[in-house]
């Protein structure tokens, strides 16, 4: 087996990776612990973003300040509404479950867990609080329902959680995402109608709220789709847009940790 998996891992052995050969279990908590860090570093950043919100800082001068440290780096920094996807909502929970079921518990990645959650639910939050208190009867255009950009997995991802609180809260939800309108449409039927661009998402619209940072998304005409907009207010959830750049086109600007 190790003179198959040599051979078909050579022309990444070649460029210089390292192949490592373990037992089983300690291959198993590689795969747990890597992703388990890296969806805590995610977290650690979320709650930051939290307290930045309350004391005045800036949480992107703030990962990027902590990131030049390289003993922390700056991968996996970018506040937001949590994180989704395949890997680290399935991992994190089989890690904190192998805890458990050997008396080992991982506070830490149990936490993290529970803290993300949070997190996912407060955007729902922050969004009705942008839109003065209450999204009842309100349109409101989401960009972006896949747990990152240039996929259509939506497995965990925060529009799962935050659409749904906004439809249950009487908002009608329009959406756009670039590759996700068939899984969003199964996953989502609360949404009351999917549009191909952004711009058509707006019209009518009381706040545009940026989920996913899909490319088409980061270099939108804010004069333009603000004038189809009924109320210009721009909940980015991705910190996409600075408060400057959002003012200066007549929005009311609601980001993550600033």
């Amino acid at each position: 087996a190790r003179q198959v998996m040599e051979a078909l891992y050579k022309p990444v052995a070649d460029k210089g990776f390292p192949i490592i050969y373990t037992d089983l279990e300690s291959a198993e908590m590689i795969k747990y612990a890597a992703n388990a860090f890296l969806a805590t570093k995610i977290t650690f950043i979320n709650e930051v973003a939290n307290l930045c919100e309350k004391v005045g800082a800036d949480v992107t001068t703030v990962s990027r300040g902590i990131g030049l440290d390289n003993r922390i780096g700056p991968k996996f920094l970018m506040a937001g509404p949590g994180y989704g996807g395949s890997c680290f909502p399935k991992d994190t929970r089989a890690f904190a479950r192998i805890g458990q079921e050997y008396f080992v518990p991982l506070q830490i990645v149990e936490t993290v867990i529970r803290s993300n959650e949070k997190i996912k639910q407060s955007m729902i939050t922050k969004i009705i609080a942008a839109c003065g208190g209450s999204v009842a009867g309100l349109r409101i255009a989401v960009l972006g329902v896949t747990f990152k950009p240039d996929t259509n997995d939506m497995r965990d991802a925060p529009s799962l959680t935050i659409i749904p609180g906004l439809v249950g809260a009487g908002a009608k939800v329009v959406a756009c995402d670039p590759e996700a309108r068939a899984e969003g449409r199964a996953l989502l039927p609360g949404v009351g109608e999917w549009v191909d661009d952004a711009y058509a998402a707006a019209e009518g619209a009381n706040a545009l709220v940026l989920l996913t940072e899909w490319a088409q998304f980061r270099d939108l005409d804010l004069a333009r789709i603000g004038k189809s907009m009924r109320n210009r207010r721009l909940i980015d959830l991705r910190n996409v847009y600075g408060p400057e750049v959002a003012s200066k086109a007549g929005f009311n600007y609601v980001s993550v940790g600033r």
